[in-house]
């Protein structure tokens, strides 16, 4: 069968652009679903960061809530918002940030440490 569809020309002709169009609608599918791929793997690492981002801000500002009652004897929530829990905060948030920016300023040093060292070492072997 396959060898009367190869004798004429124009049968032959319209499956090999069949084939072509096949090929090339299976690369474009493929192309699109790695775009979507990788479209949802940022959203989720971009959502991750926003709920731990969140979480962290949330567990480091904590407030406290003093229950005050109202003329007709309802109970009300009120949140403190006094200068030295701010204080507070600004002040551990500032000591975390002096802290990490330590390490990563002696993580560095110590990287430009061992290339310094690395390369007298080579300069003293090739002397």
């Amino acid at each position: 069968m396959e060898l009367l569809e190869t004798q004429d020309p124009e049968k032959r002709k319209l499956i090999e652009t069949s084939d072509r169009h096949k090929r090339e609608l299976e690369k474009e599918v493929k192309a699109i679903s790695d775009k979507t791929e990788q479209v949802l793997k940022n959203a989720v690492i971009i959502g991750g960061a926003l709920a731990l981002t969140y979480f962290t801000i949330s567990q480091l500002t904590k407030t406290r809530r003093k229950k005050a009652k109202d003329k007709n004897g309802e109970s009300e929530e009120e949140e403190e918002d006094s200068e030295s829990s701010v204080s507070a905060f600004i002040s551990q948030l500032g000591d975390r940030v002096i802290s990490q920016g330590s390490l990563i300023l002696l993580d560095f040093a110590k990287d430009m440490l061992m290339e310094y060292l690395e390369s007298r070492k080579t300069k003293d072997e090739n002397s």
